[in-house]
């Protein structure tokens, strides 16, 4: 029964249910990963003898994350702030670019491209002048719902249709954007890093507040005396935890799902750069599909039939 559902569903259904297929095993993976991170810490120091009671301190957290978070809004931006939070849903979300995002900006500028060999001038800036009212950005919502994206191509395609500049000139100033705008983008990983790299030192200073306290209380007994020393050195593990187990991963992760989002910009610049040159639209496409990572470059079969083909048609399905 499962079989004969996925044979009727269309090719682009099916597409879209793995992809979010997909994006479900990425959060999977990382709370899986946190889930064996905590077991083997947490068993490993049951198995010792270790009382799971004992590392309930709650006011010792409250102090490393309350720092954490205060240096994190004290050291960054509203806009780095409120775009580390986008960061960090990307990551559980699986937010990274796949195949099918890679063959529907093929496809667009496949078919910019054709409309620039084939029509007037005035007829392509209809395109790029209103890419939300021209109906090959409209094939395309995910590239005309990401304002970066679509005024970075729309920026560089009325570039050409000057004709005044030469590739090499294009090609430099498309380089320099393209390391701004990954400049920009990795803001957050770059803060979130810091808060990780903080962490530690933050878990000495609440070990030694919690020293402090039991200090002042010299005149209890051994007992009481070792529960509050105890508190207190749960604080410097705390915050090394904190930092090499959860903020640093994270923080990794921010940057990976980042750099394959600026790499659809690279694969603009390779395809546009390469048609400027005398490039066909259809060898043009080859450079930037070269551009993609192998893991997930459509083959040529692939970038003919739902990019080169039928490319609106595709899309809008």
């Amino acid at each position: 029964m499962r079989d004969a559902i996925k044979f009727r569903a269309s090719p682009r259904t099916y597409r879209r249910h793995r992809v979010q297929f997909n994006d479900w095993v990425t959060a999977l993976t990382i709370i899986v990963g946190l889930f064996v991170t905590m077991a083997c810490l947490l068993g490993g120091y049951v198995a010792m003898g270790g009382h799971v009671e004992v590392l309930i301190q709650p006011w010792e957290f409250v102090i490393i994350g309350g720092s954490a978070l205060g240096t994190f809004i004290v050291a960054n931006s509203m806009p780095v702030i409120t775009d580390s939070g986008k960061a960090v849903l990307e990551v559980f979300r699986g937010s990274a670019p796949k195949e099918r995002d890679f063959l529907d900006v093929l496809a667009l500028l496949h078919a910019l491209m054709r409309e620039m060999r084939s029509k007037t001038r005035t007829e392509v800036e209809a395109h790029i002048d209103a890419p939300e009212e021209s109906a090959i950005f409209q094939a395309y919502p995910k590239i005309l719902a990401n304002k970066d994206l679509k005024y970075f191509i729309c920026d560089y395609v009325r570039l050409i249709l000057l004709g005044n500049a030469r590739p090499h000139e294009i090609e430099a100033l498309m380089e320099e954007e393209i390391q701004t705008i990954g400049r920009d983008r990795l803001k957050p990983y770059h803060a979130i890093q810091a808060v990780a790299d903080g962490l530690p030192a933050l878990g000495i200073v609440a070990a030694v507040l919690g020293v402090i306290k039991a200090m002042g209380a010299l005149d209890q007994s051994p007992e009481i005396l070792g529960h509050l020393i105890g508190a207190a050195l749960v604080g410097t593990f705390a915050g090394i935890f904190m930092s090499y187990g959860m903020a640093g991963p994270i923080a990794s992760k921010i940057k990976v799902v980042r750099e394959k989002q600026n790499r659809i910009y690279i694969i603009v610049k390779q395809t546009l750069i390469a048609f400027m040159s005398g490039a066909t639209p259809q060898i043009a496409l080859e450079f930037g599909r070269k551009a993609i990572s192998s893991k997930d470059r459509p083959s040529i079969d692939v970038v003919e039939e739902q990019a080169i083909a039928a490319p609106v048609k595709v899309a809008a399905e």
